[in-house]
């Protein structure tokens, strides 16, 4: 931990957990910010603009920055907004997420519906709740069947909510992926296109280019959180305060064929002690 320059923090599973923050995690967060150690969070959750999911995170006790906030729905922005800047892209989200995109040219539901082929530049799938209506992904997999880019959010076919586990928009990607013949660009985690953002940020409040093993990804996914990570050259860490367990530990980081995490930690906050304290180490 020693080379570790900055963070990137997974959400669920490192900071909170069921909608509570973990203990420990709010003041790791603290010693951070004290140390002048940056970091980025990083999640899928897409149905919120940042500063909704900041202040969520907030009255839960778990303080973050929402410009230190990446999720699936702003890395979507950033991505179109330099990859298609001032041509019309159909984004399927609710109406919150869809603040992430201010100042693109955004084609309304029904305007996308009654577009001519060829018009939209791109479609973009995210948590849309019933906006992921038949009519919406109809007009959708004509714009993909015209030329259009089709863009993913994410691809997680299901989440936790408050009726247990519900459809999530992968489902919706996978079906216009299958209808259409063309495999979606996804710009969450695990695409490399997230971490690259971070990195960037990270890059920025530290003022200068440190190499990407100077920074690491702490997550409690080994595939989606640390071994995407590590595609891209960043340090993965595995904590087990979320969907990995320290019995699962062996199954999860030494099944065939899988990279094992650069480290293992009980905690975030066993993350930040290996960072600011001399002598402390991780498994």
């Amino acid at each position: 931990m020693s080379e570790v320059m900055g963070l990137i923090l997974d959400a669920d599973g490192v900071l909170i957990l069921k909608g509570e923050p973990i203990p420990g995690s709010n003041g790791a967060l603290a010693r951070l910010d004290a140390r002048g150690i940056p970091y980025r969070v990083v999640t899928n959750y897409s149905s919120a603009h940042r500063t909704t999911l900041a202040a969520r995170f907030s009255a839960r006790g778990a303080t973050v920055d929402p410009d230190r906030m990446i999720t699936a729905a702003s890395s979507s922005a950033a991505y179109t907004a330099e990859r298609f800047a001032g041509r019309p892209i159909h984004v399927i989200a609710t109406l919150d997420a869809l603040r992430e995109f201010d100042g693109q040219q955004l084609v309304s539901s029904e305007a996308a519906v009654a577009a001519s082929p060829g018009e939209i530049a791109a479609v973009v799938i995210g948590d849309g709740g019933d906006e992921l209506s038949f009519r919406n992904l109809d007009a959708a997999f004509r714009q993909v069947r015209a030329g259009a880019a089709l863009l993913a959010m994410h691809r997680n076919p299901w989440w936790f909510t408050s009726r247990g586990p519900t459809l999530d928009s992968g489902a919706a990607v996978a079906g216009l992926e299958y209808a259409t013949g063309v495999r979606a660009t996804v710009l969450g985690k695990p695409s490399p296109e997230v971490f690259r953002q971070a990195i960037a940020g990270l890059r920025q409040d530290l003022g200068r280019r440190v190499p990407v093993r100077a920074i690491a990804m702490v997550g409690d996914d080994p595939d989606a959180d640390v071994r995407a990570a590590q595609r891209v050259g960043l340090r993965g860490i595995l904590v087990l305060t979320g969907k990995t367990t320290e019995d699962q530990l062996e199954a999860a980081t030494l099944g065939r064929g899988r990279r094992a995490p650069d480290a293992v930690a009980r905690s975030l906050a066993d993350v930040v002690d290996a960072l600011t304290r001399p002598g402390a180490a991780l498994d």
